[in-house]
């Protein structure tokens, strides 16, 4: 497989490890955003085993999603599986380019671990406030928050003058300074576990324009949505089929929408037509038929 490193986007459907990452050079890519399958959801075997949807779409939800793979390892596989590909992703990383692998609190502790196995130089975490309406618990406190685990291949940049917030932040209505504003809304939501799209273009900033940012676990491609808005260059994998295609025509209308890289303002990218995971599955099932 060839791989056009050249592109301002790529999504390729298959497998991470064994099939495509081994195709890609060394060094090239100046930054790995992922949001992997946490294989988190339940404290026991049974819980971990559910699909998806049941570990982690709240009751009452009308929007239906497909479901996605690789999300039902116990903590050694999760530990083992993510020390592979992140040793595959140091490689193909430039030197002192950064990863920023999202977790939740079940996770985190495995997460780093597996970072620095995988021979990445943990630099710390950043927690994502989800808000107020995230999973609440009676006499406890909410699971409002999930982790960005940052490190580097080797040591850090200094080419980059930018400095992010410590802290990501969703505040209604009003961006705090030092806190990343990104409400999750259903409008921006096109996968189960979909990080919103403003989040993912201020994660951007840790590589220059031009550069090429990479994702093993593309999912509907809004790591790719928010790099692309950004001025940034990328490259994903994803496994599900009708989520790669998903992320290929959300990246598609992004690029086919001049008004989004001016600074008019004239163009929201949450009002592209994108295609909903329903409607992709509705088009391909024939062809999976036969």
């Amino acid at each position: 497989m060839t791989i056009d490193l050249t592109a301002r986007s790529t999504v390729i459907q298959g497998e991470s490890l064994r099939e495509i990452m081994e195709t890609i050079p060394d060094a090239v890519v100046a930054a790995v955003i992922t949001d992997p399958p946490y294989s988190s959801g339940g404290f026991t075997r049974g819980d971990r085993m559910s699909s998806t949807t049941n570990k982690y779409v709240l009751t009452g939800t009308q929007i239906e999603r497909p479901d996605f793979a690789g999300d039902n390892r116990d903590q050694r596989g999760y530990l083992k599986w993510c020390t592979l590909w992140l040793d595959e992703c140091l490689r193909i990383t430039r030197p002192g380019g950064s990863l920023l692998m999202f977790t939740d609190w079940r996770q985190l502790p495995t997460t780093t671990d597996a970072v620095q196995a995988g021979g990445w130089v943990w630099r710390g975490i950043v927690p994502w406030d989800k808000g107020d309406g995230t999973r609440p618990r009676r006499g406890g406190f909410r699971s409002q928050a999930e982790y960005v685990v940052w490190a580097t291949a080797g040591a850090a940049r200094t080419d980059v003058d930018e400095c992010l917030p410590g802290w990501l932040h969703v505040l209604d209505g009003v961006t705090e300074p030092g806190w990343l504003h990104a409400p999750v809304t259903q409008a921006d939501k096109h996968h189960i576990t979909g990080k919103p799209t403003e989040l993912m273009r201020q994660l951007s900033h840790v590589c220059h324009r031009g550069e090429l940012i990479f994702d093993p676990f593309a999912g509907s491609g809004t790591t790719g949505v928010g790099a692309l808005l950004e001025g940034r260059r990328f490259l994903g994998i994803e496994k599900t089929a009708t989520y790669a295609e998903v992320a290929r025509r959300r990246l598609a209308a992004v690029e086919a929408a001049p008004a989004l890289f001016d600074d008019s303002g004239e163009q929201d990218p949450l009002e592209l037509d994108y295609p909903t995971p329903a409607e992709i599955d509705e088009e391909t099932q024939p062809e999976r038929d036969a």
